[in-house]
């Protein structure tokens, strides 16, 4: 998962992309980058880390022109080099520069067209790096001297009907402005918004609304799936359906733990599905176990906030905040890797332990996926004093790979594979446990949108919705997971090794 912008203005760029990248700094904290063009030529920089910290005054000075994209990366294909981190740049034709949320399907296939017919260089691992250049070849096609509208929306239909998968992308084409472009079925996210100014408006397209609210532009509409939009340099607006929707058929984990809740997503306000999630649960809990003895409901900060509070009016019972954030931590579920998950749980979340003592405690997370987190808050909860510790998840269980950006590729890393609920439950060292039923959780997402037609509930229910996921492409991506992190742990050496495991 990763957040994009794009923005085109009658002023420099450089200092609203850099507020946009760190309202969207919770879908990505392992690399940073802007990219910003003039009339001719285009400025970037990019580096690793949090966006505070690779952009200083100086880096955004060098950042000229007013119109530019930017990304923060949370790494699900390719690895976590400073070589795929983003926007990546290609200077024929015309220079070209994406911000890719998402994760192709069809990435091999598209490789070996690119390197062995196309005859394009790929320097990295990255599906965002195979993207680009399928569009860079598209534009190549055409043949033209200088790019037009009609030229681009003619090569982004072409690179929408060779990529599959899930993608929101945004580019940049040096001296003519910015595009913004979603696969078919709308899988990830991505919103435009306007702004008015003396002769007409500012543009922006972002990952999330809660962008376009922060730097004051307006909410217009979300990128149709299929869609491409076009902001020129001097920012008139153009749009084209370029290929056929499947469908509005967006990520359920947007909802439950990626996106802010102040973000408005394919008409669903973020923050009102959570608040469903914690009704529907509520009722389960009430239809299964209704002479319950929970005494507190305790969130694990900070996306299960809002579940919580609904969950606990429901029952009946005092919520209260037990675990307090360490906010200089990141997010562990999208740190890059395990041994960092492990280390930072009990880093980012202490207990109050006047919480817990003697109580009964009922801990509700958004969901549960590896099991990492949840393992060891219920260990926490019992170190701090409770006399018992149940434990909710505003999602099912999460039993299947998802391909389309989120990293949980391999069953074997997923706690409810393979296992009953009772067993998960036995695993966390829960008293008891409680999920969340995938038709409730559908049903709080959708509930007051006329835009969606269904759901990416692919992780929960092995349905993948592009059609082309089966055992052999998921066999291939585990075996290349593992591949990966057994070369890792050897280069590790060691002490790096001890180090990591703490």
């Amino acid at each position: 998962m990763c957040g994009i912008i794009g923005i085109v203005t009658d002023t420099p760029v450089n200092e609203s992309l850099f507020e946009g990248l760190t309202v969207l700094q919770h879908r990505g904290q392992d690399a940073a980058g802007i990219a910003t063009a003039d009339s001719h030529r285009l400025y970037m920089r990019k580096s690793n880390g949090l966006v505070r910290d690779v952009f200083r005054a100086r880096h955004l000075t060098k950042l000229q022109g007013n119109m530019g994209i930017g990304h923060v990366r949370y790494p699900t294909a390719g690895s976590s080099s400073l070589a795929e981190a983003q926007p990546l740049y290609v200077n024929s034709p015309y220079g070209i520069a994406l911000g890719h949320n998402g994760n192709l399907t069809n990435t091999e296939a598209l490789r070996d067209e690119l390197t062995n017919t196309e005859l394009r260089h790929l320097n990295t691992d990255s599906d965002s790096e195979v993207l680009l250049n399928v569009l860079a070849g598209e534009l190549q096609k055409g043949g033209h001297p200088q790019i037009g509208h009609e030229e681009l929306f003619r090569a982004i239909a072409a690179t929408q009907q060779r990529c599959q998968g899930a993608y929101a992308a945004v580019a940049l084409i040096t001296g003519f402005g910015i595009a913004g472009f979603r696969d078919p079925h709308g899988i990830r996210p991505l919103v435009i918004g306007r702004r008015r100014r003396s002769g007409g408006y500012d543009h922006i397209i972002a990952s999330e609304s809660v962008a376009i609210d922060v730097l004051g532009f307006e909410l217009v509409r979300d990128v149709n799936p299929g869609e491409a939009v076009i902001i020129d340099r001097d920012g008139v607006f153009h749009s084209h359906q370029c290929v056929p929707a499947e469908g509005v058929v967006p990520c359920l984990f947007e909802y439950v733990y990626f996106a802010r809740p102040d973000s408005i997503l394919d008409g669903v306000s973020v923050n009102q599905s959570r608040l469903r999630m914690g009704e529907a649960l509520a009722k389960k809990i009430l239809r299964e176990w209704p002479d319950h003895d929970i005494d507190v409901v305790i969130p694990v900060p900070d996306t299960a906030r809002t579940a919580a509070l609904e969950l606990a009016h429901l029952l009946g019972v005092n919520y209260r905040e037990g675990f307090i954030k360490n906010r200089y931590i990141a997010r562990t579920f999208i740190m890059p890797g395990q041994h960092e998950r492990k280390r930072s749980v009990r880093r980012k979340l202490n207990p109050i332990n006047l919480e817990f003592r003697g109580k009964n405690v009922l801990v509700v997370d958004d969901s549960i996926v590896r099991g990492t987190t949840s393992e060891q808050l219920v260990r926490l909860a019992r170190a701090a004093g409770a006399r018992k510790v149940y434990f909710a998840s505003a999602a099912p269980p999460v039993r299947y790979p998802n391909v389309y950006g989120i990293d949980m590729p391999t069953p074997s890393e997923l706690v409810a594979f393979g296992r009953e609920e009772a067993e998960v439950a036995e695993f966390l060292g829960a008293d008891r446990l409680f999920y969340q039923d995938l038709d409730d959780l559908k049903q709080a997402v959708s509930e007051g949108s006329e835009r969606i037609t269904g759901l990416d509930s692919a992780c929960f229910d092995g349905h993948y919705v592009t059609g082309d996921v089966g055992a052999d492409y998921l066999q291939k991506i585990g075996i290349k997971r593992s591949e990966k992190a057994k070369q890792k742990s050897l280069d590790l050496g060691d002490e790096d090794e001890d180090a990591l495991l703490g």
